[in-house]
């Protein structure tokens, strides 16, 4: 089993309750497509006329690919793809999606699951993150209601998700997301990732995850330093991706909205990726009947930027 070492993990103060891989397959854990109806269609994020992020709400996948809502494709104002979902080196890695590895013993990112002492493991563990309710759709905007749940549908934790697009400059816009987690009223709940769990070489992921595509290894950096192994665990304030996708066109990707206790997951060698991690060295505990809540920015812009870019948008993002 997983386990939750020491250091001791961080908490959330509670508030008041208001083998190989499958192929993608079919839904069938336990209440993995609820509520079926006239809102089953994925609905769209848009900046003016302009489409720029497709949301999938129900997705038909197999339970070893982690089911949960995600954003993609993600796009540029110019049409730029900037998200990949079902890749082949990680089928269960899916565009921009809230995923831990380990809720409890529950595997909610999909893949195999770390396990101290033994490393990557096929089980039959994996959840599902499920929508329940909409609670806003608008063109520029949505809100819903979610379910984290175990492999037997036993209810872990309860989510209101928002998600808004916002513009910034003629060739780029905002995505915020923002979160509420909440703990049942009778228990804790441990968040851990493969490294609280015993892997080394800093692979704490676990949060909102952005999978990123590239045509060649992108550039990351923060406000003070280069390249991936100097961001990868790091608090910086922000973190910017730039590369190119595979069909042509150069983006910028910048990365805000770190949580106390969380770090930056940041890869570009292996696959181009950027998590808020929120369990990167020590676990963290929501506890029970009490919330976490996250808000995080991913500004999304043409071209390649470089860190006087980078603050340019910041500069005219804001407020966040």
């Amino acid at each position: 089993m997983t386990g939750h070492p020491h250091p001791a993990p961080a908490r959330f103060d509670p508030q008041p309750h208001h083998p190989g891989p499958d192929p993608v397959g079919a839904v069938t854990h336990p209440g993995a497509s609820d509520a079926g109806g006239p809102d089953d269609d994925d609905p769209a994020l848009h900046i003016g006329d302009v489409e720029v992020a497709r949301y999938v709400v129900r997705p038909d996948l197999a339970p070893r690919h982690g089911p949960r809502p995600y954003l993609h494709p993600v796009r540029t104002l110019a049409g730029t793809p900037v998200t990949d979902a079902l890749p082949a080196d990680h089928v269960w890695h899916l565009g921009a999606s809230l995923a831990v590895q380990d809720v409890d013993g529950t595997n909610l990112w999909g893949g195999r699951t770390y396990v101290r002492d033994t490393g990557y493991t096929w089980r039959d563990d994996h959840g599902v993150i499920a929508h329940t309710q909409w609670r806003e759709r608008a063109p520029d905007r949505l809100a819903h209601a979610l379910q984290w749940r175990d492999r037997g549908g036993g209810v872990l934790l309860t989510e209101h998700r928002r998600l808004a697009a916002t513009p910034v400059a003629p060739d780029a816009w905002a995505l915020d997301i923002d979160y509420t987690l909440t703990a049942p009223t009778d228990r804790d709940v441990h968040l851990g990732s493969p490294a609280t769990n015993g892997r080394p070489d800093g692979a704490g992921y676990g949060g909102f995850f952005w999978r990123a595509v590239a045509d060649g290894e992108p550039v990351t950096f923060t406000a003070d330093t280069d390249g991936e192994k100097a961001a990868n665990g790091s608090a910086a304030r922000w973190v910017a991706l730039t590369g190119v996708a595979p069909g042509g066109g150069a983006y910028t990707l910048v990365f805000t909205g770190l949580g106390l206790g969380d770090r930056w997951f940041v890869r570009t060698a292996m696959y181009p990726g950027v998590c808020v991690a929120f369990a990167f060295d020590r676990p963290a505990v929501v506890p029970a009947g009490g919330r976490r809540t996250g808000r995080h920015r991913v500004l999304v812009a043409d071209g390649v930027r470089d860190r006087a870019g980078v603050a340019a948008l910041l500069a005219a993002a804001e407020p966040a």
